[in-house]
């Protein structure tokens, strides 16, 4: 008797189940153990990584208390109960708390009058290279400003000219220790330059543009800021 096209198509389709069947066996027979091998190690890598972000979490919740509970502790003028939970956050995986822990520190030492210590202090950020670029720049204006008396003029100069820039972020304070460099070498047209550069760049805070505004004008620049905004003040030789 001829076979219809319908028991054809059913014969086909169960000749094909079979052969999935049997493919799927040699291939379990075959890789079986390293498919649960492979599945495993996907699912330890997702609960290590769920693992990961809570600890991260908690860990940046006990460091926010630890780093709350040190300002309280300034606050309240006991900058000895202050010195524990700072020295554990220096040590810290998150950089901002690291960084804010190191420089409370260094505030601390600024208080005692202690300016090497200090220095010392910020030199450790502005060096580090695992640090944001941000914390770094901050780092070295402050090192410098702790060091200003004690280092060469022209280091000073060479160290914060790269920040002392048109639209930077640390133009202001970058700007003004360069120019107090430049009159502690008896170049006042260069610091003249450099105080009417602060004082008409509108990003720079208000009370160092007007510093330096009264000073470019005491060294003879006209630092009125001009009508369109900031403007590129003479190159830093």
């Amino acid at each position: 008797m001829a076979v219809t096209p319908q028991n054809n198509e059913a014969f086909f389709r169960e000749v094909d189940e079979e052969l999935r069947r049997d493919r799927a066996q040699r291939v379990w027979k075959q890789w079986g153990v390293w498919i649960v091998a492979g599945v495993l190690a996907a699912l330890a890598a997702f609960g290590g990584w769920m693992f990961w972000q809570n600890r991260q979490t908690q860990q940046a919740g006990v460091e926010g208390e630890q780093l709350q509970a040190a300002y309280d502790s300034l606050a309240a003028g006991n900058a000895a109960a202050a010195a524990a939970p700072l020295s554990t956050l220096t040590k810290s995986d998150s950089e901002a708390y690291k960084a804010l822990a190191i420089f409370t520190q260094a505030d601390i030492l600024l208080q005692k009058q202690d300016l090497k210590g200090a220095a010392a202090k910020f030199a450790s950020v502005a060096a580090d290279r695992s640090m944001p670029q941000p914390f770094r720049d901050l780092a070295l204006v402050r090192q410098t400003a702790a060091e200003f008396d004690t280092v060469r003029p022209q280091v000073v100069i060479d160290r914060l000219r790269p920040l002392a820039v048109p639209g930077g972020a640390w133009l202001g304070s970058a700007g003004e220790l360069i120019a107090a460099a430049y009159l502690k070498l008896g170049r006042r047209a260069e610091a003249g330059q450099m105080f009417g550069r602060v004082a008409r760049d509108k990003d720079v805070p208000e009370t160092i543009r007007q510093r330096a505004v009264q000073m470019a004008g005491v060294l003879g620049v006209d630092a009125t800021p001009p009508a369109g905004g900031a403007t590129q003040g003479p190159t830093i030789r």
